[in-house]
């Protein structure tokens, strides 16, 4: 009896130990699975658009000017006045239509779809500004927002 219970302690001694073989396989086949599938994956590819590519190029460019202390002004025609987040809609609206009225080659579309507006923003201001100025834009309608960026390397 007394032999018997010593080779139940033994036995209970040995089984605290962990077998890794198993635990090893499955690991060597999951890095051949991942080893063989890796390379038959494709990245995804964005296609860009390039210069040249618009449908129709604008008819007029109204340039919205951004400063460091975010301060706006708006530019057309070689003339700037400044103006207030609140009026700056209005304010581009309102060059856009007095455009039209000088012109009779854009009588078929509406004043915002021949009109293009550029922020030119100084690299100091902070993003909210520039996006708040976007924001306003395309809530009153104009389409064709763009930013101006500086193309120097």
């Amino acid at each position: 009896m007394a032999s018997l219970m010593r080779n139940k302690r033994r036995s209970r001694r040995t089984m605290n130990e962990i077998n890794m073989v198993p635990f090893i396989d499955v690991m060597l086949v999951l890095l051949i699975i991942f080893m063989v599938t890796a390379p038959l994956i494709t990245p995804s590819m964005i296609e860009l658009p390039t210069v040249g590519q618009a449908p129709r190029q604008p008819d007029r460019v109204i340039q919205v000017l951004v400063s460091k202390d975010a301060s706006l002004q708006v530019r057309a025609d070689k003339q700037t006045v400044a103006v207030d987040i609140k009026d700056l809609a209005q304010r581009v609206l309102d060059l856009a239509n007095q455009n039209r009225s000088t012109r009779d080659a854009t009588a078929n579309s509406s004043p915002t779809q021949a009109l293009a507006v550029v922020i030119s923003a100084d690299k100091a201001v902070k993003y909210e500004a520039v996006v708040d100025v976007m924001d306003t834009l395309q809530r009153a309608g104009l389409s064709r927002v763009a930013l101006s960026v500086n193309a120097e390397r």
